[in-house]
């Protein structure tokens, strides 16, 4: 979990990166924005091809994190700034935390791009924060006789984050270019976010899987999944319709959100199934915040419907475990806490170890492909 108050690091993110941006596997459909003309001229120094190669480089990405790291190296390199930081604001119903991306010039030639928490020691972190909530940019000055540029980043009046590019010398130049740079971002950021999430919950959704869990793995080495079910819903659809069927799936997705920490990625898979990767340490703690999942969501007054409970199946996962292998491990723990009692928690390595799988639980007893 993160350190209260401090900066964070993620040693996936924290890489030297050459002034070269290497090439994704795929190419989605290249937004219809574009830096205006007049950016373009007021440049002067700059080769308008550098800037169109940039642009196309940046949203070449399907992945949203890398999306943002590109934005921030094509920044530093035609900008010619010391550091690029994106900011990026708090989605709605915390649906996405703030986060912070960095890009930092080296000293000998490269960038250095860093994924940051937003806290205290964070450079003009509260500048970004009222540049975003205001939408208004402006230039700072700075006492070595360079300057700082903040640049919002919004769409359609809704205000999504901003851009600062540090220790410039021709901000004027190069402030339409920015400009540019953050209306193709603000347009292709929301596509790439309506392609990832489930469109009822705003969880992530089932084909961002694989990605997610690479992601996390990298980060923490080591990790546990769990299949999250929701107790005789096929019942709740049938008696009450499926309105408040919708409604119980929605409320869960808040209990999830309030349940878990914000370097846990939550899914839903599809009709009642969610799924949970936790960064927790050890299989205790991943058994007590999914054991306290379970209680919230037990303790709850669902509207019409009363009491709704969740069944739960958890696995560990390694570097080396392929992710097919793991979901089908939880999805037998889940088997064995559905033919339990329902309501329950259930740890696959535990049960291997008691001998209390056997041949009770079959593969593939949720359906999850």
């Amino acid at each position: 979990m993160n350190p209260a108050g401090g900066v964070r690091r993620h040693r996936c993110m924290s890489t030297a990166v050459s002034a070269r941006h290497t090439q994704p596997a795929e190419q989605p459909s290249p937004p219809h924005d574009a830096v205006s003309g007049a950016g373009l001229h007021a440049l002067g120094g700059l080769a308008h091809k550098r800037v169109l190669d940039s642009v196309a480089q940046f949203t070449h990405h399907r992945d949203i994190d890398a999306l943002d790291q590109s934005l921030t190296l094509s920044l530093a390199e035609l900008a010619g700034a010391r550091a690029v930081t994106l900011y990026k604001r708090a989605g709605e119903a915390g649906i996405t935390p703030e986060s912070l991306v960095r890009c930092t010039a080296r000293a000998h030639g490269g960038h250095i791009i860093e994924s940051l928490e937003p806290a205290a020691g964070v450079p003009l972190l509260e500048s970004m924060r009222q540049c975003a909530a205001q939408m208004h940019g402006r230039i700072e000055r700075t006492e070595g006789g360079g300057c700082h540029m903040l640049v919002p980043i919004h769409r359609d009046g809704q205000a999504l984050g901003a851009l600062l590019l540090e220790d410039l010398y021709a901000p004027d130049a190069l402030r339409l270019l920015v400009d540019g740079f953050a209306r193709i971002y603000a347009n292709y950021i929301v596509l790439l976010h309506e392609s990832e999430r489930d469109k009822l919950t705003g969880l992530y959704n089932r084909r961002t899987f694989e990605r997610q869990l690479q992601r996390l793995l990298q980060r923490e080495g080591r990790l546990w999944l769990a299949i999250l079910d929701i107790d005789h819903f096929k019942r709740i659809n049938d008696t009450y319709g499926h309105l408040y069927g919708d409604e119980v799936i929605l409320l869960l997705a808040q209990h999830m959100r309030a349940s878990f920490g914000p370097e846990d990625v939550l899914f839903r898979f599809g009709g009642e199934e969610f799924v949970v990767l936790l960064a927790a340490t050890d299989p205790t703690g991943a058994h007590e915040a999914l054991e306290r999942f379970r209680a919230r969501v037990a303790g709850h007054d669902f509207p019409q419907i009363g009491r709704v409970t969740v069944s739960v199946g958890f696995v560990g996962v390694g570097a080396h475990d392929y992710p097919a292998t793991v979901l089908d491990r939880a999805d037998k723990a889940l088997y064995f806490a559905k033919n339990h009692g329902r309501d329950r928690v259930a740890h696959y390595e535990a049960l291997v170890a008691q001998g209390a799988l056997g041949a009770a639980a079959p593969v593939g007893s949720v359906d999850l492909f």
